[in-house]
């Protein structure tokens, strides 16, 4: 009986310790650490969205508050269901047409990543992770046309613009066959998005600006945004969450995690800091919308730099956007050009600023391993000639792809608002909602 006893321990010991090293086989297949700040970062860029309705909703006119902030929330639904369709295939499926963009059938409404793993994470992840930045890029353009645009025309705008400009534009710099993603040494330097997201919608939202015109009554009429705090927290809110859109796209849980999620913090505090002190210097006052503007153009710069600059060239990238971008939006009101809540101003303008000026503050170590790549030598201006080049590409093809759209949008279902609808305002005339209950939405 001992003897029976003996084997019956040895056995399930066995198939237990069988049982425990097959789990843990399994278990080395997926990260849990990554997953779980993907996971997490996934979340935090689309806590953006909402952010970004807060943000571009205070500063337009009462009549226009639900108008501009379904435009950010309508990205969520028609742009995130794009993605699950056919954007993620043409983003980071292989080249076809020449490299124009991607396809994968395996990708074709996610189909075939069910159980895919992707260096530690699972596909399912990375694919939600990018579909956020696919969701906010178009909401950002809405900036510039904000308060005289057709609720209809801009629904089949953001998804035509979705399929022709911007998973093209993901395809060429993120996947791994695209070719601005295998220009030069090491590719074009983008880590979150400066090309991708920033120069795309800024500059596409200034070719829509000067294609239909100003606001009736601008510039003549002062036009007060509607509610400084919502803006003012919805810039908290982007702050927050561009951890995630920053730090998650090291889509990992380690050294560069951190490194990515500090360059964006000091980013930051440096823009909002200058743009303050330029307004105390230049008006003698420190305004909320002045702030919220220095935050953003301190995060816009740092975005593609976050994965190779050290703190300080973080601190210095936030402070020459806050500057540039402040002169920017200066120059808007002496060009005469009605670039609504400063898309351009802040997020084409930060994007080119931080696409370019960051060789000239990148780690050595990334300089090291490009000139190895190289197989010899590579210098910042070896550097600053591919970047150059893919900032040259992003706004040629975005500006010349929006005209294209906007033009044919405009003859046929329509894209600016009659001065009826713009006079009555966005939200009575394609929402039939008021934002503020009682007010006079004058």
């Amino acid at each position: 009986m001992k003897n029976k006893g003996k084997v019956l321990l040895t056995t399930l010991g066995l198939l237990m310790f069988s049982s425990i090293s097959s789990f843990a086989a399994d278990a080395t297949q997926i990260d849990s650490g990554a997953t779980s700040w993907m996971l997490t970062s996934t979340a935090l860029v689309l806590l953006m969205i909402p952010g970004l309705a807060m943000f571009y909703g205070g500063l337009v006119r009462t009549k226009n508050v639900i108008g501009t902030m379904m435009h950010s929330f309508a990205a969520m639904g028609v742009i995130a269901v794009l993605w699950v369709v056919i954007g993620y295939a043409m983003s980071f499926g292989t080249n076809v047409m020449g490299g124009w963009f991607g396809w994968n059938s395996d990708y074709f409404m996610l189909k075939g990543i069910d159980t895919s793993i992707v260096n530690g994470i699972p596909e399912y992840v990375f694919a939600m992770f990018q579909g956020k930045f696919a969701i906010i890029t178009p909401a950002l353009i809405a900036g510039a046309f904000a308060e005289r645009v057709n609720f209809r025309g801009y629904l089949v705008f953001i998804a035509a613009w979705s399929i022709l400009v911007y998973f093209p534009l993901c395809h060429w710099v993120w996947a791994s066959d695209g070719f601005l993603f295998n220009m030069g040494a090491r590719g074009a330097i983008d880590f979150a998005g400066g090309t991708v997201v920033h120069i795309a919608s800024g500059v596409s939202g200034l070719v829509i600006a000067l294609y239909i015109g100003v606001r009736r009554g601008y510039p003549q009429r002062v036009m007060h945004p509607s509610n400084v705090v919502m803006t003012l927290m919805g810039a908290g809110l982007l702050w927050v969450g561009w951890f995630g859109f920053n730090a998650g796209s090291s889509l990992a849980s380690g050294l560069a995690t951190a490194q990515a999620l500090t360059a964006t913090q000091a980013a930051a505090a440096a823009g909002a800091l200058t743009w303050m002190i330029i307004e105390l210097m230049h008006n003698k006052k420190a305004t909320a919308v002045g702030f919220a503007s220095g935050i953003l153009a301190g995060l816009v710069a740092v975005t593609p730099a976050a994965g190779v600059v050290q703190p300080a060239g973080a601190l210095a990238l936030g402070v020459i956007a806050a500057i540039i971008c402040y002169c920017a939006i200066i120059m808007k009101g002496k060009l005469g050009y009605d670039d609504s809540l400063d898309a351009f101003g802040v997020h084409g303008i930060g994007g080119i600023i931080g696409s370019l000026v960051l060789v000239f503050f990148i780690r050595s170590s990334w300089m090291g391993e490009a000139a190895s790549a190289a197989g010899g030598s590579w210098t910042i201006w070896d550097q600053l000639g591919v970047q150059a080049s893919a900032v040259g590409i992003a706004i040629a093809y975005s500006a010349i792809m929006t005209l294209v759209l906007v033009f044919i949008i405009g003859k046929t279902i329509g894209f600016r608002a009659t001065e009826e609808e713009e006079m009555r305002g966005i939200d009575s005339s394609f929402h039939g909602e008021k934002g503020y209950g009682m007010l006079n939405p004058s």
